[in-house]
């Protein structure tokens, strides 16, 4: 167990992975874990196979084993998991009896690091149960306290890495502390998704600079923060986005096949918008998208990676409030801070932040107080533009930072409520 000092004063205790503790929990997570109704009989693929002529790999972004069950075949290889969907994997009560069993292995702890341990515990056995019963790779989400810091994140994905070093993807948010882990354990060859990413520039930072094995665009709640700020119709904001993130990222890692990172389109809200993303390298989908799609797709998708959609805001909308542009444009200036980054060595969180500043990129990496943290979280997925347009306007916040902080905070809600449960089973 090792312990680390925030700047804000906030001690965090980790169990490091080479420990015997460490090597303890792994057994307890894969114990009879192995079954024998691993899943051999699939849905029909033929709608998928004939609809998807391209290079697109199609995932299902779900936990839910019986909803997955009823969507899987062949032409699905991912599966994509979050602080959210493991919440309601935890609240349904099927992980009650293993709470008790794993505070046994953690003695002499703080309450808070016992209930983060078994949080981690029972994440990462619910992603290994759909290891083997899909046989897909599965990315496993880290728990939200760690999201700023750096030595509990790298803890944490090499213990992940090391139950299931074959299927498992480790998703690290695209915060300073989390980037600057993603470089590291990407070195180390452990696969990153590194989630919550809302824009080409942000992704094209991540990848020339930490070389995830993917980069995420949530585009639906782009297209939601529009629409819902009456700032115009939201429609294809987030898909132009996505398209304009891979076209960055494929732009710097084409000649470096080994070193590949491929894009993720996330967070979709109807199966209307797969057509418009078809070529990019993953879709992930929810189940109710997938199954919408085999009622109102008909049509071979064509390869949208040339294709630049026409993403508008509403006429009476001044532009200068809303900065939309910077979701899918990579600046002069942007590459320059991502190329001085990339060169460094070693970085802290902290000296990337400052470089981005030095740069005179204050709005890739904000600085928020605590009121104003609060005040994204109250507001929920979809902040409100009207409390935000002022910096936005002065180029010390942005949509895509914007969000990023709001997805990590309604993360951060859910596990809460994964975590009270775990109290609850303790006390």
């Amino acid at each position: 167990m090792s312990t680390n000092t925030h700047p804000t004063g906030t001690v965090t205790e980790t169990i490091q992975p080479d420990t015997e503790q460490a090597k303890q929990i792994a057994e307890f997570i894969v114990r009879d874990i192995r079954s024998d109704d691993s899943l051999r009989a699939t849905a029909d693929a033929a709608f998928w196979k004939r609809i998807n002529p391209t290079e697109t790999q199609l995932w299902i972004d779900s936990g839910d084993i019986p909803t997955i069950d009823s969507l899987w075949n062949a032409q699905f290889s991912g599966l994509t998991t979050n602080n959210s969907l493991l919440n309601q994997e935890i609240q349904r009560g099927n992980y009650d009896h293993l709470v008790p069993q794993a505070a046994k292995l953690l003695p002499g702890i703080s309450e808070t690091a016992r209930v983060r341990e078994i949080a981690f515990i029972l994440n990462v056995r619910h992603a290994l149960k759909l290891v083997d019963r899909f046989q897909c790779d599965v990315s496993v989400e880290l728990h939200t306290d760690v999201a700023n810091d750096l030595e509990s994140t790298l803890a944490y994905a090499r213990r992940c890495h090391k139950v299931c070093a074959e299927n498992f993807v480790v998703k690290v948010p695209l915060t300073p502390a989390g980037l600057v882990a993603i470089k590291q354990l990407s070195g180390e060859g452990i696969r990153v998704n590194c989630t919550l990413g809302f824009s080409a520039r942000q992704n094209y930072l991540a990848t020339q600079f930490a070389r995830p094995a993917f980069v995420n665009v949530f585009l639906g709640r782009l297209n939601s923060y529009i629409e819902a700020n009456d700032l115009g119709s939201g429609e294809f904001i987030g898909e132009k986005t996505a398209l304009a993130s891979q076209a960055a990222i494929s732009a710097w890692s084409e000649n470096k096949p080994s070193r590949r990172t491929r894009q993720i389109a996330a967070s979709l809200r109807d199966a209307t918008q797969l057509p418009l993303l078809a070529g990019i390298d993953v879709i992930t989908m929810p189940p109710d998208v997938a199954r919408q799609a085999m009622d109102v797709l008909y049509d071979p998708w064509q390869s949208q990676l040339q294709h630049v959609h026409a993403a508008e805001l509403a006429p009476n909308v001044d532009r200068e409030f809303v900065s939309v542009d910077k979701l899918w444009d990579v600046t002069d200036l942007e590459r320059q801070f991502v190329r001085a980054a990339a060169e460094k060595q070693s970085l802290t969180p902290r000296q990337l932040r400052q470089m981005a500043v030095d740069h005179g990129i204050d709005d890739l990496f904000p600085q928020m107080t605590q009121e104003q943290l609060q005040t994204i979280a109250d507001e929920g997925k979809v902040p409100v533009h009207a409390h935000w347009q002022e910096r936005i306007r002065d180029g010390s916040l942005a949509i895509d930072s914007l969000m990023t902080l709001a997805g990590l905070a309604a993360f951060a809600a859910d596990q809460s409520q994964l975590d009270r449960r775990i109290r609850e089973q303790l006390a």
